[in-house]
């Protein structure tokens, strides 16, 4: 595998505030298919960083907004 390949990811999410507002959270990340790893693990591997980031994002986002 080439060390110039890379992947990316972006995840959104959007949280219904009522009263017809909402806030709406992307995040995205790109890096490199790291030594060992395939494509689809590298993806794997930012999936679960991006996805661990939007979740803390949204809830401290929900403690700001009570």
């Amino acid at each position: 595998m080439s060390d110039k390949t890379t992947v990316s990811v972006t995840l959104g999410y959007t949280l219904n505030l009522g009263n017809f507002q909402s806030l709406r959270l992307d995040l995205g990340c790109t890096d490199f298919v790291r030594e060992g790893e395939d494509k689809d693990a590298a993806l794997e591997r930012i999936y679960e960083f991006i996805e661990t980031k939007v979740v803390t994002k949204i809830e401290e986002a929900k403690k700001e907004l009570e």
